[in-house]
């Protein structure tokens, strides 16, 4: 299996601790954020991994290198200067990822969850993470059932944790269900979320809730809340 971690965005909410760094390579107990999806991602055997870059590129593969100190295979998907959004950012990869179910993981969470909990292939043609709700969120992106299936909405809303194994052919007629943000814009931006709205609909999105820890890492206060809580854990 191959994976896909998404390291694209412009960090914003997480200046002046981005005006030099980008989010995912920022250091929690010693460690960046993205090294942690790494080594769990070598534990369960995967060996090729695409990072998606945009906001200051150069210093991934400054600090990360090709994978081999993990064992792994590391090709980098530069999008430009301006990010090209979840479903633009996936579909640039595509080429460096095979015809496979890839692993996808935000390269800004940090997460318990062990990824080879994850099916070898998803039912349908996404199979995602879910969690629940952080105080910080005024509501759940999309409701999980009883029977597996990923809903729009329902009586419990949950968070999307940013983890997920997805197949290549959920973005095959993105056209349909998704607006590019700009049409003049090669190659397209455009959001994931409209598309996962539309398979739901039809019963081709699975999930599974994950009641461990969990965090979005997107202000410097979360950040530090973290950093405090992982070393904690090892003392």
């Amino acid at each position: 299996m191959r994976a896909l971690i998404f390291a694209a965005g412009l960090g914003e909410r997480m200046r002046p601790l981005t005006d030099h760094t980008p989010k995912p390579l920022l250091e929690v107990a010693g460690k960046p954020l993205i090294v942690w999806h790494l080594e769990k991602l070598a534990a369960i055997g995967v060996h090729d991994v695409v990072i998606n870059t945009s906001w200051l590129a150069p210093r991934f593969p400054e600090a990360l290198g090709d994978g081999a100190r993990w064992g792994l295979r590391i090709a980098y998907s530069y999008e430009g200067p301006v990010p090209l959004e979840t479903g633009g950012g996936m579909l640039h990869a595509l080429p460096l990822l095979d015809d496979a179910p890839f692993l996808l993981v935000n390269g800004d969470i940090w997460t318990d969850y062990d990824f080879a909990r994850l099916p070898s292939e998803p039912a349908g043609l996404a199979h995602l993470v879910m969690v629940d709700r952080p105080g910080y969120a005024t509501h759940g992106d999309f409701a999980l059932g009883e029977d597996g299936q990923v809903r729009e909405d329902g009586e419990h809303r949950l968070t999307y944790a940013g983890i997920g194994l997805y197949r290549p052919q959920l973005l095959a007629d993105w056209e349909r269900h998704a607006a590019a943000d700009d049409d003049t814009v090669t190659p397209p931006r455009f959001r994931l979320a409209p598309i996962l709205r539309a398979h739901m609909a039809r019963g081709a999105i699975s999930g599974e809730h994950h009641g461990g820890q969990w965090t979005d890492v997107g202000t410097p206060e979360r950040l530090a809340a973290l950093d405090r809580q992982l070393r904690a854990q090892q003392d």
